[in-house]
């Protein structure tokens, strides 16, 4: 099988808008990594190209290992003067080789895909009990024990293992709750709960009702949202993914809500992407851009609508901000964060270089690719710990835990990671407290 086949296909001048002028170079961080030209944007592009027009084969080994190697991250998108679309040339390509590859699974194979993507992250409820059985694994000191026996390094699932998000110690889950501003109501947000977010990141969750909160901004959760699906399209399954876009879509329409607030940078690319996935479907694509024309990350909304004058309080502390590739560069969102940070009285925020490079995380990345991912981590590491922060703000879960993970590994243990919004309800608990 060479072409790619409808549908999910990019348009034929998305390729040629690429003039191979290598300004995305410099940003890519598989290039930086390797300097090799095929692990850059313009040799990707090339590679889909040459696949495309039946110059290669869709499964050639270097073909397949280049478009998992990617991270998606976008840099490229957002430096590239003739403003090539890279994402939707690579995840259709992606699509394309998970349907090449599929007679050719073996069961375990199908069955792990199945599991992980389409179950998992398809069913709320399954997520739960799978994030249930972890917590009691981390809690009961079952993890300890097990770290202890070596099994995890006999069987090359340590690395993994450690990666594994603390699962909260309560869960947030959707049910139609209404939380009531403080003072006159400003707006209604419909919050968006997420799927490994709502499990093992639950206090972002609850800081971001309260900081909404006090801005003036009544938050629901529906009960009728899900994953958005980021997961399932990077993976190269796009068809699911607009299965589980169509609910949040139907949520957020029934909800009466003026915005659609997320506070994963990640999920809130997808989110705002809906539009181009159903691109090609005339029943949806007017609702999908309607819909994605109101989501807005929290720290975007936030900054767009103001913290009421005088409403933080003091903290401590030295304070460097990580972008967020999918904050940074999908969304284009890098001074909101920074200047809601800078609001914060008593905080040293100190930049750090390379700051939009991606960490290494990019979804299950640094599952499938643990290689380049952890060259990442330390590259990412290195640049925190250069200007000796005693916290790093983020914007992400996954850029959380690859942070965390990777600081840990280094020794740096008391450096701690938070969301921007965790810094923001702790300086207005300051305040009123």
């Amino acid at each position: 099988m060479k072409n790619f086949v409808a549908p999910d296909v990019p348009p034929a001048d998305v390729f040629d808008r690429c003039v191979r002028c290598g300004l995305c170079l410099p940003t890519c961080p598989t290039y930086v990594e390797t300097l090799v030209e095929t692990s850059g944007p313009r040799g990707r592009i090339a590679l889909i190209k040459a696949v495309a027009e039946e110059r290669l084969d869709l499964l050639s080994p270097g073909f397949v290992h280049q478009m998992s190697e990617c991270l998606d991250c976008r840099a490229c998108e957002a430096v590239c003067p003739s403003g090539v679309d890279y994402g939707r040339i690579l995840e259709p390509a992606r699509t394309q080789i998970v349907r090449a590859q599929a007679p050719a699974r073996s069961w375990w194979g199908r069955l792990g895909r199945a599991v992980l993507v389409g179950m998992l992250f398809s069913n709320m409820a399954l997520m739960r009990a799978a994030a249930r059985l972890l917590k009691v694994y981390q809690r009961s000191g079952l993890q300890t024990l097990v770290r202890r026996t070596g099994l995890l390094r006999a069987l090359g699932l340590q690395d993994v293992e450690a990666l594994a998000p603390r699962v909260s110690d309560r869960f947030f889950i959707p049910r139609d709750q209404r939380f009531a501003p403080r003072g006159p109501k400003r707006a209604t947000a419909f919050l968006h709960a997420g799927c490994i977010m709502h499990v093992a990141f639950a206090t972002w969750n609850e800081a971001t009702v309260r900081v909404l909160g006090a801005t003036g901004v009544e938050t629901i959760v529906p009960s009728g949202q899900g994953c958005c699906g980021a997961i399932t399209i990077h993976a190269g399954e796009m068809a699911r993914g607009r299965e589980l876009a169509k609910r949040n879509i139907a949520a957020f329409e029934r909800s009466g809500a003026d915005v659609y607030v997320i506070n994963a940078a990640g999920c809130g690319s997808a989110l705002k992407e809906y539009g181009e996935l159903f691109g090609d479907d005339p029943e949806w694509v007017d609702r999908a851009v309607a819909f994605s024309a109101k989501v807005h990350d929290v720290l975007e909304y936030l900054d767009e609508i103001g913290l009421p004058e005088g409403s933080l309080g003091p903290l401590r502390g030295i304070v460097t901000y990580q972008d967020a590739c999918h904050l940074a560069h999908a969304q284009r969102i890098t001074a909101p964060p920074r200047r809601l940070l800078a609001q914060i009285p008593g905080i040293d925020l100190r930049e750090m270089d390379e700051s939009s490079l991606c960490c290494g995380s990019a979804g299950i990345y640094n599952v499938t690719q643990p290689e380049m991912s952890q060259r990442l981590q330390r590259r990412k590491v290195d640049r925190i710990l250069e200007v000796a922060p005693e916290i790093v703000a983020t914007g992400n879960p996954g850029c959380a835990l690859q942070m965390r993970n990777g600081l840990d590994r280094a020794g740096a243990s008391q450096v701690v990671v938070k969301h921007v919004v965790e810094l923001l309800d702790e300086s207005l608990k300051a305040r009123s407290g």
